[in-house]
């Protein structure tokens, strides 16, 4: 029990050594990141929604229905 013990403790150990070398984004880097995420949804949102319309109207012409 002692040994699992002693293992966990060097995980987290090691966890924190590992963090303390990731190479983390300032808070401008990170906010013009989540802007462009946000921008490129959006534009994907409509492409899609709009190829969705089209071909929702394109079955409609082909079987008659609406």
């Amino acid at each position: 029990m002692k040994n699992l013990l002693n293992k966990a403790i060097q995980f987290l150990k090691d966890v924190r050594f590992e963090l303390g070398k990731v190479n983390w984004p300032s808070r401008r880097e990170l906010l013009g990141s989540t802007v462009i995420v946000i921008i490129m949804s959006v534009i994907v949102s409509i492409f899609i929604g709009v190829v969705d319309l089209g071909f929702s109207n394109l079955v409609s012409l082909i079987f008659g229905r609406g």
